[in-house]
């Protein structure tokens, strides 16, 4: 099911982790962001889509992991984008196949079509399509070549996998000399635009309204904190008090300090 967020700007939240894909419409078609995940979501996204009379006219994934690479058939064969870093480190990766028992990959997900992006240009500062300025933002936190997005006449962010209700920061501890740091930068470019946003829509979790994007700067500020100070982040998405579904997500808290105190 598609629900509006802002004008012209539509969010399909997959069973997968709570994943969003983002629909914005355009002159003559609509820009898709991260697809989805499951092949029957994406069908019935596809088909929506088609009843409502729009045509997927370009896609683009935020950054190079398997659950934003994705795509159906029947959503067409627009052109998909992605940063020229984020294509770059897809190329690499898939050039190496991708065991889906490795990444954890549900049975009923389609890699046929997975990773199927161009680059563009490097400091490509928009996406090139006919519809609403979008800019891009890109940085070094969570992924190579990880982008969130900027609808501004929509007053929109789409932050990929940071500023989630649910997941804590998950650093990029294998491609990034200073992951802590890295993190932090990318906050501080969110906090310069935090003013003219009043919607925020994370890659996985519950799509944040006016007042919510300067709180979940705040929050992953204070956790990525922790994680640098060796403390306690007393963080609700980590713990007893975590969102049921979500444990795991200490796990991968505890994971992160064990490769933070071996760097």
């Amino acid at each position: 099911m598609l629900t509006q967020v802002a004008e012209g700007v539509l969010v399909h939240e997959s069973k997968f982790c709570q994943s969003n894909a983002v629909v914005v419409r355009g002159a003559a078609g609509v820009l898709l962001i991260d697809a989805g995940v499951h092949e029957a979501e994406m069908a019935g996204l596809a088909s929506d889509l088609s009843d409502l009379g729009h045509t997927v006219v370009a896609g683009f994934s935020t950054h190079p992991h398997w659950d934003h690479l994705l795509w159906h058939a029947g959503l067409g064969t627009a052109p998909r984008h992605g940063t020229e870093r984020c294509a770059a480190t897809v190329r690499e990766r898939l050039a190496g196949g991708i065991d889906p028992r490795r990444f954890g990959i549900p049975e009923d997900v389609s890699l046929d079509l997975l990773g199927l992006i161009t680059g563009l240009p490097a400091g490509a500062a928009t996406i090139p399509w006919n519809g609403p300025a979008i800019r891009i933002i890109e940085h070094r936190a969570h992924a190579p070549g990880h982008a969130a997005l900027v609808i501004e006449e929509r007053g929109v962010l789409v932050a990929g996998d940071m500023l989630s209700d649910v997941l804590i920061p998950m650093l990029d501890l294998n491609g990034t000399a200073d992951p802590i740091e890295d993190y932090l930068a990318a906050l501080r470019l969110f906090e310069g635009m935090a003013a003219d946003v009043d919607v925020v829509i994370p890659g996985h979790g519950s799509v944040g309204g006016a007042g919510q994007v300067r709180a979940r700067i705040d929050q992953d500020r204070a956790y990525v904190h922790a994680l640098r100070d060796d403390r306690d982040p007393a963080d609700p998405r980590v713990g007893p008090s975590a969102k049921p579904g979500w444990e795991w997500v200490s796990d991968v808290h505890t994971g992160q300090l064990q490769r933070l105190a071996a760097r």
